[in-house]
């Protein structure tokens, strides 16, 4: 088992997903008269579930595209959405 991998995903995906718009909404459902239980099992089940498309995505990708570019590409985007959150008026 690689566990540098391992913990390089779980450490990028916990930092990613730390206060973004998925979290606020299951803290709004937690808080209410719901099962936190429910909450926590719905909202785990579909970061499983949205994790599986990425894998399955990027095994997909990965067999035409070269990893050297699906690295450039998500580094632009980044670096393109961040400027666009930066620069936005309001």
């Amino acid at each position: 088992m690689d566990w540098k991998l391992l913990a390089t995903a779980f450490g990028s995906v916990f930092i990613a997903e730390l206060g973004d718009k998925t979290q606020l909404a299951t803290l709004a459902l937690a808080t209410g008269k719901h099962s936190r239980l429910m909450v926590f099992a719905g909202a785990a089940a579909a970061l499983v579930c949205t994790s599986l498309i990425a894998v399955v995505a990027g095994g997909v990708i990965g067999r035409y595209v070269p990893e050297s570019y699906l690295r450039r590409i998500a580094g632009g985007v980044f670096i393109a959405l961040g400027l666009l959150y930066i620069l936005r008026p309001g």
